[in-house]
Protein backbone atom coordinates (compact mmCIF):
# COMPACT_ATOMS: atom_id res chain seq x y z
CA UNK A 1 0.00 0.00 0.00
CA UNK A 2 1.14 3.50 -0.76
CA UNK A 3 1.70 6.11 1.91
CA UNK A 4 -0.84 8.88 2.04
CA UNK A 5 0.80 12.22 1.21
CA UNK A 6 -0.72 15.62 1.85
CA UNK A 7 0.28 17.63 -1.22
CA UNK A 8 -0.45 20.98 0.45
CA UNK A 9 2.01 20.22 3.24
CA UNK A 10 4.67 19.04 0.77
CA UNK A 11 4.27 22.22 -1.27
CA UNK A 12 4.64 24.41 1.82
CA UNK A 13 7.61 22.37 3.03
CA UNK A 14 9.37 22.79 -0.32
CA UNK A 15 8.66 26.56 -0.30
CA UNK A 16 10.15 26.87 3.20
CA UNK A 17 13.27 24.98 2.13
CA UNK A 18 13.67 27.23 -0.94
CA UNK A 19 13.28 30.37 1.19
CA UNK A 20 15.84 29.10 3.68
CA UNK A 21 18.32 28.37 0.90
CA UNK A 22 17.83 31.88 -0.54
CA UNK A 23 18.20 33.42 2.92
CA UNK A 24 21.39 31.47 3.50
CA UNK A 25 22.85 32.75 0.23
CA UNK A 26 21.88 36.33 1.10
CA UNK A 27 23.47 36.04 4.54
CA UNK A 28 26.69 34.88 2.94
CA UNK A 29 26.68 37.70 0.39
CA UNK A 30 25.37 40.64 2.41
CA UNK A 31 25.56 39.72 6.05
CA UNK A 32 28.12 41.44 8.24
CA UNK A 33 28.45 41.33 11.97
CA UNK A 34 27.90 44.41 14.10
CA UNK A 35 31.63 44.55 14.85
CA UNK A 36 32.49 44.54 11.13
CA UNK A 37 30.05 47.38 10.46
CA UNK A 38 31.43 49.38 13.39
CA UNK A 39 35.03 48.79 12.26
CA UNK A 40 34.24 49.97 8.73
CA UNK A 41 32.43 53.04 10.09
CA UNK A 42 35.44 53.93 12.28
CA UNK A 43 37.84 53.54 9.36
CA UNK A 44 35.63 55.76 7.17
CA UNK A 45 35.41 58.43 9.89
CA UNK A 46 39.16 58.37 10.43
CA UNK A 47 39.90 58.75 6.73
CA UNK A 48 37.35 61.57 6.45
CA UNK A 49 38.99 63.44 9.35
CA UNK A 50 42.40 62.91 7.76
CA UNK A 51 41.25 64.37 4.45
CA UNK A 52 39.44 67.27 6.14
CA UNK A 53 42.57 68.08 8.17
CA UNK A 54 44.63 68.34 5.01
CA UNK A 55 42.09 70.40 3.09
CA UNK A 56 43.53 73.57 1.58
CA UNK A 57 41.52 76.77 1.39
CA UNK A 58 40.73 78.21 -2.01
CA UNK A 59 42.81 81.24 -3.00
CA UNK A 60 39.67 83.43 -3.29
CA UNK A 61 38.57 82.87 0.31
CA UNK A 62 39.71 85.43 2.88
CA UNK A 63 41.86 84.21 5.76
CA UNK A 64 40.16 84.86 9.14
CA UNK A 65 43.45 85.37 10.99
CA UNK A 66 44.48 88.38 8.84
CA UNK A 67 41.30 90.40 9.40
CA UNK A 68 41.47 93.37 11.75
CA UNK A 69 38.94 94.17 14.48
CA UNK A 70 37.87 97.34 12.64
CA UNK A 71 40.37 99.64 14.34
Amino acid sequence: MADIVNLRQLRKQKARADKEQTASQNRALHGRTKAEKQRDRLIADKSERFVAGHHREKSGEPDDSNQSDGQ
